[in-house]
């Protein structure tokens, strides 16, 4: 096979209309060795990406986190951990104390939340995580302590306040901070450094002999443009961005229709 690794996003890629792996998902990485790389690459946090691969079969497996901000080999060692500094996370905080935006703090294997409302239950369902309850204060007290910052913050509510909290951090910190709206109600912030092509690129120097050539790789959104360019064939699902299909070497179907399946079946296909 030309290919020795697939790289996937999870929400709105590998994920069905349920939020869930399909059964025609599952068996077509069943007919794939054993040993053949399945990596996840997501701004989703560790433990939510790790019951995925063990339903898919192949746990374990090396995970891009955060967008690539937490990266872990198969053996769980940290390969990448770049986070957004302290100052800077209390800023956000003190930004958006004044409005409706709920925020989500994110640190390695730790989700923190300030609020029990409908965004931060959304979440323990979507991703099937529990978060730990703290004051947004209290966190960042704690890293403090440790001189650590977060590898995401998540911020969710109103589209229009959403826009202003975006117009505010871009004016100042556009070089330091990747922000990146995943829909009208989502504003995800990341470290300006990193994406899901570096984090599997450090995955790739670590654990195996070949490069990024030689990796087929799957994405919906504008997070995973830079990984299907790098990689040996980029797909773009067919409920994409017009952005990240237009860079992409091949569209398969949406997610709903079992679009990564799709591309699978064809590489496993007997001649």
């Amino acid at each position: 096979m030309k290919y020795k690794a697939i790289c996937s996003d999870i929400d709105g890629t590998l994920l069905n209309s349920l939020r869930d792996l399909s059964p025609r998902l599952i068996e077509s990485v069943s007919a794939f060795p054993t040993d053949f790389p399945i990596i996840l690459a997501s701004s989703r946090m560790p433990e939510a990406m790790r019951h995925l691969v063990r339903d898919l079969g192949k746990h374990p497996q090396p995970l891009v986190a955060y967008n690539g901000g937490y990266v872990l080999s198969s053996a769980g060692a940290i390969l990448e951990d770049s986070s957004i500094p302290l100052a800077l996370v209390s800023k956000i905080l003190d930004l958006a104390k004044n409005t409706e935006i709920h925020i989500s703090l994110y640190q390695g294997e730790n989700w923190y939340e300030e609020k029990d409302d409908y965004w931060s239950q959304r979440e323990i369902r979507n991703t099937k995580v529990e978060c730990t309850w703290m004051r947004g204060i209290d966190v960042l007290n704690l890293w403090s302590r440790g001189n650590s910052g977060a590898h995401k913050v998540m911020c969710m509510g109103d589209s229009n306040e959403l826009n202003w909290l975006f117009g505010e951090l871009h004016l100042e910190h556009s070089a330091d901070l990747h922000l990146y709206r995943s829909s009208p109600t989502y504003l995800e912030i990341a470290p300006k450094s990193i994406s899901k092509a570096t984090g599997l690129k450090k995955i790739l120097e670590n654990e195996y002999n070949f490069g990024m050539d030689a990796v087929i790789a799957f994405g919906d959104n504008y997070n995973d443009m830079d990984l299907l360019q790098q990689v040996g064939w980029g797909v773009a699902v067919e409920n994409a961005k017009p952005e990240v299909k237009a860079v992409a070497n091949e569209i398969t179907a949406t997610n709903k229709e079992d679009g990564v399946a799709i591309v699978l079946e064809k590489l496993t296909r007997k001649p």
